[in-house]
């Protein structure tokens, strides 16, 4: 079947995909839905001034709302009705799959509820989803009002009109991911994030190569192609270690029914060297921006005096910043093992390789086979850790140096290649159904001439 199955991906060519033409509409719909994401990326929300609240906006521009507004493909700069983006979903979806792992109802849910489980815990997220859009819309109505000359009309009625408009924007992006991941390629929450990133990335690669060729900041032409050919580099070394597996061997003895014998087949455990994903930069630069954020909207306001040294200490934790930079790289290590030992379980491994039958050559099943996995996923995650904070820690030195006007963090990278890797790769699973789906009609042909 191995065979079978690498024979057809070699033979799948621009001929096979003309052919699937399921695969046609769900391209289609795909990129439909991407073109209505980005029209409501570009419609203000009611009430506010929009060229008072870009200048608000540039004073934040290095802080918590610049990497949401590069997520958002420049919604937030907008205040479009997409502001919030996906955000409050991927948040309560997070915390949904925290909690399903050490919740004890949440995580009988999870293992003993088989599908009505998970969709019980889908609809949790989604609830969970409201509450965080409510509460980060409220904060964004009162903040607006709170800024000179942005609020056309300040009051309850732009507060409940700003509630209802962003958290509407968020479920309806919640709903539209959802309808790309089942109609249409790839996973829709994913490529919605995907979307804002690549909107922003010509015109920040724009304003890259005004700084260079006016000389307004410290980067040269020639120090803008090394750049550039870093970025590359990069990108490649993202998609090797992406691709990278640990196979761990795995045998499965015979067992005779009857009067016939199954079994003796040998498989591997694929363990990714970044099991983590990006959860751990997001969650790191969340946790960093967030002070730096708070006392750049309080900079206007009278602190008592045992607070006047806030801002100056807060100040260390913008981009670049040396500080910035240590505490930055410490959470990303502290997120990707605590998030690695949320998201896989060796002992639940162990167990269910025991109850099918399966074992490692040479390591005992049960406790054995659990404190092996442990030590083998212990040393690929100090590998993920030091790669995911290399990826990262790189463009906040160079945001940091060349004082760039804008966040393109290593995030946004990892996501980019992440998301297309995934999405080239359910392409290729579409096709190779439709090149086994053709088979099989051949081969029903044949029969039945043969009859």
């Amino acid at each position: 079947m191995a065979s079978a199955a690498e024979q057809l991906a070699a033979n799948m060519n621009f001929e096979a995909f003309q052919k699937a033409t399921e695969l046609h509409k769900r391209i289609w719909f795909t990129l439909v839905a991407m073109v209505v994401y980005r029209l409501g990326a570009w419609i203000p929300i009611p009430g506010i001034d929009i060229n008072a609240f870009a200048q608000a906006f540039q004073g934040q521009a290095k802080g918590i709302l610049g990497m949401f507004n590069m997520f958002s493909g420049g919604a937030v700069s907008r205040m479009a009705v997409f502001a919030l983006n996906v955000m409050p979903y991927i948040s309560a979806s997070i915390i949904v799959q925290l909690l399903g792992s050490v919740y004890p109802p949440w995580e009988k849910l999870r293992k003993e509820g088989g599908e009505a489980g998970r969709k019980q815990l889908n609809q949790y997220t989604r609830y969970l989803t409201v509450v965080l859009a409510v509460f980060q819309s409220f904060g964004i109505a009162m903040g607006l009002q709170a800024s000179q000359g942005v609020v056309d009309h300040p009051g309850l009625f732009f507060v409940v009109s700003t509630v209802v408009t962003l958290t509407g924007g968020t479920m309806f992006l919640m709903w539209l991911g959802e309808q790309i991941t089942s109609r249409g390629v790839g996973n829709g929450t994913s490529l919605i994030i995907f979307a804002g990133i690549v909107a922003v990335i010509p015109r920040y690669l724009g304003q890259a190569f005004s700084l260079a060729r006016t000389g307004a900041s410290n980067m040269s032409a020639g120090t803008l192609i090394v750049i550039l050919i870093g970025i590359v580099a990069v990108t490649m070394g993202i998609v090797f270690i992406e691709r990278s597996q640990r196979r761990i061997l795995v045998q499965y003895p015979k067992r005779q029914v009857g009067n016939r014998m199954f079994g003796g087949d040998t498989s591997f455990l694929p363990l990714k060297i970044n099991t983590s994903g990006v959860i751990p930069p997001i969650f790191a630069s969340s946790l960093l921006l967030l002070p730096a954020t708070v006392m750049g909207f309080l900079a206007t306001a009278n602190l008592p005096s045992w607070a006047q040294w806030l801002p100056g200490a807060v100040g260390q934790l913008q981009h670049g910043r040396p500080l910035f930079m240590v505490l930055y790289g410490a959470l990303i290590v502290f997120f990707t093992f605590f998030y690695t030992s949320v998201v896989f379980n060796p002992e639940e491994t162990a167990e269910n390789l025991r109850k099918y039958g399966g074992f490692m050559p040479g390591i005992r099943p049960g406790k054995r086979t659990a404190e092996y996995l442990d030590y083998v996923l212990t040393r690929l995650t100090v590998i993920g850790a030091a790669y995911i904070a290399l990826v990262c820690l790189l463009p906040e030195g160079l945001i940091g140096f060349y004082n760039l006007p804008f966040y393109m963090g290593g995030t946004s990278v990892l996501i980019v290649v992440s998301v297309t890797m995934d999405t080239v790769t359910q392409i290729q699973s579409h096709l190779l159904a439709h090149q086994y789906e053709g088979l099989i009609k051949r081969s029903k042909l044949r029969g039945m001439r043969g009859r």
